[in-house]
């Protein structure tokens, strides 16, 4: 076992702070993703994050069934896609049954937007609503297969049309997080709801600017690790998970190696997205548009 700190989620389930995201950047790779897990369990990470999407569930089982880690020590999370939102069940148990891990720890509505059977992206008020996908997911708590349900790419405006219609809250609302999109606003009120916060790009993307920010890596140098550390401990520190992702042993190694930063540091690494330009999304890059207004899958800004 390794010395990862754990979360207490709403629900008194455990969850490792630091977990491994299993995107590969794009679909698939399974093969790929096999091998990081493999590694990843050998270096002592216990918490893996994947998604029907990913389209890597079956690699992503295999590693942990044949790692010889007791599944009770794994903190396992997959995620219903936009086009499953009419059919939750099923597309729960066909995870299920891709990953072969027994039960799941934490399954995640992945988006707010459904689609059909076509493609086609559903208006806020058309049915299924993510009010009516949700109460399809707290009905597969009574089957005692997945031990948590929680969201993705929340905001507060859509968790205000959830939560008063939900009989389960939330467990976990994961979202964009890193010190140049740090959510404080959520945050705040995730906290006060009770739903804790999962940093998904919690190091950006390839060629992501916060591994070469001037403050990044100067309390790099400072507390002799590396920039993904202080990013990573940044964000254990201020409350929430992380789930980074890498492929390489020694990065894999140290990201779980954490620093406590003094209260000075702590807060420069809070303030970077005060300064000019640095207050951005730096892990999509996606230029769509609906009705000329940006948009993310099929919704604009504004409706997320």
């Amino acid at each position: 076992m390794n010395s990862t700190p754990a979360i207490t989620l709403n629900n008194g389930r455990k969850m490792p702070a630091i977990g491994l995201g299993c995107w590969m950047g794009s679909y698939g790779e399974g093969e790929r993703c096999e091998q990081m897990v493999r590694t990843a369990l050998k270096v002592g990470y216990r918490h893996f994050d994947t998604a029907s999407g990913y389209q890597n569930e079956e690699h992503t089982g295999k590693a942990i069934r044949e790692s010889g880690v007791p599944r009770s020590e794994i903190f396992l999370t997959t995620k219903l896609g936009n086009g499953d939102h009419h059919r939750v069940k099923e597309a729960f148990e066909a995870s299920l049954a891709r990953l072969d891990c027994e039960y799941l720890d934490l399954y995640l509505m992945h988006w707010p937007q459904a689609q059909d059977e076509t493609g086609r992206v559903l208006p806020a008020d058309e049915s299924p609503t993510f009010v009516e996908t949700w109460k399809e997911m707290e009905k597969l708590l009574d089957s005692g297969r997945v031990k948590s349900i929680g969201v993705s790419n929340f905001s507060i405006k859509t968790l205000d049309m959830l939560l008063p219609h939900v009989s389960v809250v939330p467990a976990v609302n994961q979202v964009q997080l890193h010190p140049y999109l740090p959510q404080l606003d959520l945050l705040e009120y995730c906290t006060s709801k009770g739903i804790h916060l999962t940093a998904y790009s919690p190091l950006g993307q390839t060629n992501s600017p916060l591994f070469t920010d001037d403050t990044i890596v100067r309390l790099a140098e400072k507390y002799r690790v590396s920039t993904g550390q202080v990013l990573l401990s940044w964000g254990v520190q201020r409350g929430t998970s992380v789930i980074p992702k890498s492929e390489k042993e020694e990065r894999l190694r140290s990201n779980l190696e954490l620093v406590k930063f003094d209260p000075v540091d702590f807060e420069a690494i809070s303030d970077i997205h005060e300064q000019p330009g640095k207050n951005k999304n730096v892990a999509f890059h996606m230029e769509t548009y609906v009705d000329g207004r940006p948009a993310m899958f099929g919704w604009t800004y504004e409706q997320l």
